[in-house]
């Protein structure tokens, strides 16, 4: 058996492709693509509708009450300084906070999951009637976040708060090494917070990444081309 393994960012901007030859090279050589999600997973309303189930406070719960004052009113700022109400993000979890405000500042730089390497090659695969299967399910990676401790939780928030006012310029930074090979650049920025944080850097990279490898060695077994 044979594996490409290529590093992906899984949301892209338009003005970030074509990508390295490196990838389409991998495809074209394999028989089946392996994606961190299967083909489709992230069609229609249903996944949005699970995070919002997931993410809520049952009534008489709120964000407010469950942060520190201070998270609370950077909370706040946020929200105002984007046009809305922080009276919407009350409802939710900080897990669910932290995704929302991350998601719209990508959006901001224009850059999307439809524009993903996955969803590229995603349809590429689907276009060339080349099988494809994923690695986790919606639901695996919905729990990871669900069942984070308040403490967890908080120190998600809190990271993602912190890193909005430079979002910009690191997601610049990162393409660039992501596109040139830059290694230790592309290390010094996914770690840069390990330190800080190493229970979520645990359960968000290193202990999924040791349950792919199973995976992976597996269809090295099996003699696949992936």
């Amino acid at each position: 058996g044979r594996l490409f393994l290529c590093g992906t960012i899984h949301i892209l901007r338009e003005s970030d492709y074509p990508l390295s030859p490196g990838y389409e090279a991998a495809y074209n050589h394999s028989d089946k693509l392996v994606l961190e999600l299967p083909p489709g997973s992230g069609d229609g309303p249903a996944m949005a509708s699970r995070m919002q189930e997931l993410g809520r406070y049952p009534d008489g719960m709120s964000l407010e009450a469950n942060v520190k004052k201070e998270t609370w009113a950077d909370v706040q700022k946020w929200a105002a300084a984007h046009g809305n109400e922080a009276s919407v993000f009350n409802r939710f979890r900080p897990w669910f906070v932290s995704l929302l405000i991350t998601s719209k500042e990508y959006e901001l730089l224009g850059a999307k999951p439809d524009k993903g390497v996955d969803q590229y090659f995603e349809a590429m695969a689907e276009r060339d009637g080349k099988p494809a299967e994923g690695l986790e399910t919606v639901e695996f990676q919905l729990q990871l976040f669900s069942k984070l401790t308040k403490e967890q939780q908080m120190d998600m928030l809190e990271q993602t708060l912190a890193e909005v006012s430079t979002i910009s310029q690191e997601y610049d930074k990162m393409i660039s090494a992501w596109k040139n090979g830059e290694l230790a650049a592309l290390h010094e920025m996914l770690f840069r917070e390990a330190e800080r944080y190493p229970e979520l850097m645990d359960l968000f990279l290193k202990n999924r990444n040791l349950a792919w490898i199973d995976r992976l060695d597996t269809m090295l077994k099996k003699g696949e081309k992936a």
